[in-house]
């Protein structure tokens, strides 16, 4: 097909371009016809232009414009003229034009699509995703692309100015599951054994640590596999970064400035720094989350030493046990009828709690259930403590510590999207610290690692190695955005003696640890530097700055809940000859 090639895009003609010739080429994107005349915008990813077909100016390419239909690919040329008065589009960069059309040509026709291709459309995911080549034409899926491109060359660059090296690490490497499963790639050259997909590069930028890359970053691909959510997918890109000699005042500064710039780039948001920071247990004990969404208040508190002395059954027995009692206000709530307040009550049953305790705020006093129980003064505290006013609703939950803090962590989101308390224009920036370095697992009856078995415990903490684990605290940190953990790292141990001492706290065996980890533990009998880092999860920065609601609207090609690529039918069966190759037979 000889067809003309583009002078200009679809979203670049202006009053600047009137009277010039020009060639446009792209996509049908709508067709008009009114009182003879054609009208159509033609679209490409850089916007759309209207083009006009006029009978009484040329009657045979009028005629030829008739048959232009949705998603054509066609190229015009024409002359550009300013649009009668009244008539101009202000929603488009291109809506003082249109092209007077005088020559065209179909370059390509296409049947009608299964969808219309623009934003707003009532469709189910599954039929987007598998013509997900058509759901890509829409504005706001290119625009998500092109962000994502942006914050690739910015992260680039920004690390290059900061003195690090770019260096890839291997996708086919070693298996050490430790935390999600591995992706397993037989290998044909060698039987019955496997690579394994990266869910991480972590012992890799560790010993280029040990090699001397005193500042490492890449833009990697890692895969898990496990159970999905709209935040998650099987392979997913991360920033990911290691540095010699460093703390974490260095790590927390060097991630600082890489956000600040990603704001001023894609919202324009001057951002201030340095972030706030939170211990892990006061994140949980204030908000109920190791990630907490700071754009409203709205905080947890503790009600144990108000309540040390009350009769009433239910706060008594707990506080007895060593349990907790906790709330939170419910802002301009007072008024929730007795239906509401079960629905509440129904949502704290569904997270495992056994109960809500609650108390309306009145003029006429506190109307609550435990009234009768609880005497006039206590009451009163509790209202201070909570900070509860007139119209204000007190839930309170009573169970034991992790429980009653889950419960209102999601009980302080449920109120605040119920009350429109959050704004979508506002973030809010923290880092978390001191996790913990270890949690008991009775299912397997040992100790797992919260981050992973590299991190390192704070120094005043070594002692309790031996003596009580589930009390150190780890050299971890995340960074958290409106909720959404988006950055997580740690110092790592680069001690040999220090990382076994680690291996056997998890139930891992120096023989286990040898055959798992034995490159990276036989790298640390040769000078291994202090060294620590972070991994950012790039599909959820992009997905938060550009106001999405699932990972999925910001990756090209994505899997869906269960995996599958729809459009591609992947996973797929394979023939039996590939599978002979590989020495794999599958059972029935």
């Amino acid at each position: 097909m000889i067809y003309k090639k583009r002078t200009h895009t679809c979203g670049e003609l202006n009053l600047q371009h009137l009277d010039q010739f020009v060639t446009l080429n792209g996509w049908v994107d709508s067709r008009r016809d009114l009182g003879g005349i054609i009208f159509i915008y033609i679209r490409d990813r850089y916007g759309k232009t209207q083009v006009v077909f006029n009978p009484q100016e040329n009657k045979s390419l009028h005629e030829l414009a008739s048959a232009l239909r949705s998603e054509f690919v066609i190229s015009v040329t024409g002359i550009v003229k300013r649009r009668p008065p009244g008539q101009e589009n202000n929603e488009i960069t291109t809506g003082e034009i249109e092209l007077i059309a005088n020559e065209l040509n179909i370059i390509n026709k296409s049947e009608t699509p299964p969808f219309q291709i623009e934003d707003n459309i009532d469709i189910s995911e599954e039929i987007r995703l598998k013509y997900r080549y058509l759901d890509l034409r829409r504005q706001t899926l290119q625009r998500n692309l092109l962000t994502r491109h942006r914050l690739y060359q910015l992260t680039r660059k920004y690390f290059d100015e900061n003195g690090f090296v770019e260096i890839e690490t291997p996708i086919l490497m070693k298996s050490t599951p430790e935390g999600a499963r591995d992706y397993l790639v037989p290998s044909r050259v060698h039987p019955g054994k496997f690579y394994a997909l990266p869910q991480s590069p972590q012992t890799y930028k560790q010993i280029l640590m040990v090699a001397g890359f005193d500042r490492y970053f890449q833009i990697a691909k890692c895969f898990r596999d496990e159970d999905l959510r709209a935040d998650r997918q099987p392979e997913f890109t991360q920033i990911d970064v290691e540095m010699s000699f460093v703390d974490e005042g260095d790590i927390f500064k060097l991630v600082e400035g890489l956000i600040v710039k990603m704001f001023e780039e894609i919202k324009g948001i001057s951002i201030k720094t340095p972030f706030k920071i939170l211990t892990y247990k006061d994140a949980i004990e204030k908000y109920g989350t190791d990630k907490p969404d700071l754009r409203f208040d709205l905080s947890i508190k503790y009600l144990n030493d108000i309540l040390s002395n009350t009769e009433f059954k239910v706060f008594k027995d707990t506080i007895e046990k060593g349990e907790i009692v906790a709330g939170i206000v419910a802002p301009s709530c007072a008024h929730y009828s007795r239906s509401q307040i079960d629905n509440i009550t129904e949502f704290v049953k569904k997270l495992g709690g056994g109960g809500l305790i609650w108390m309306k705020i009145t003029e006429k006093g506190i109307d609550s259930p435990a009234s009768k129980y609880i005497s006039k003064d206590v009451l009163d505290s509790i209202v201070s403590r909570i900070n509860a006013k007139v119209g204000d609703l007190i839930l309170i939950v009573a169970d034991e510590y992790k429980k009653v803090y889950n419960i209102l962590g999601a009980l302080r989101i449920e109120i605040a999207n119920r009350q429109n308390l959050i704004d979508p224009n506002k973030y809010e920036l923290l880092w978390v610290i001191d996790f913990p370095l270890l949690e008991y697992n009775p299912d397997e009856s040992r100790y797992i690692a919260v981050h992973h078995p590299f991190t390192s415990p704070k120094f005043e903490d070594l002692e309790l190695l031996d003596k009580n684990p589930e009390k150190v605290r780890a050299r971890a940190y995340d960074l958290v955005l409106n909720g959404n953990e988006i950055a997580g790292g740690s110092i790592r141990i680069f001690n040999r003696e220090l990382q076994n001492k680690m291996f056997s706290l998890l139930g891992i065996s120096e023989a286990e640890a040898q055959k798992k980890f034995g490159f990276l533990l036989d790298s640390f009998k040769y000078g291994a530097p202090p060294h620590g880092g972070i991994a950012f999860g790039f599909d959820r920065i992009v997905m938060l700055l550009t106001g999405q609601k699932s990972i999925r609207d910001v990756i090209a090609f994505p899997k869906t809940t269960s995996a599958m690529s729809l459009m591609d039918d992947s996973p797929s069966e394979v023939d039996e000859e590939q599978l002979r190759e590989l020495h794999i037979k599958i059972e029935k």
